[in-house]
């Protein structure tokens, strides 16, 4: 599955935080903290951009997918 072009970070903290348990733990600037406890505990930055950057996403989604156990194209189907 091809990584959507204009996603932009908002859209994605708010997916993330909905369906995979993330919350909001601060933000400096641009960059949003977000943090999850299940099953263990991690924290990611999300840039709050208009539009992220293909590498970026790509390596905001490897990572919720390896924390989680699931795949990529889970999280997109949830975009």
């Amino acid at each position: 599955m091809k990584l959507p072009r204009d996603l932009s970070g908002e859209q994605l903290i708010r997916t993330l935080c909905r369906e995979w348990g993330y919350r909001r733990a601060g933000q400096v600037g641009s960059q949003v903290v977000l943090e999850t406890d299940t099953p263990s505990h991690q924290c990611l930055v999300v840039p709050a951009h208009k539009n992220l950057r293909v590498g970026t996403l790509s390596a905001i989604l490897r990572s919720v997918a390896s924390h989680k156990s699931v795949t990529r194209e889970d999280i997109l189907k949830a975009l």
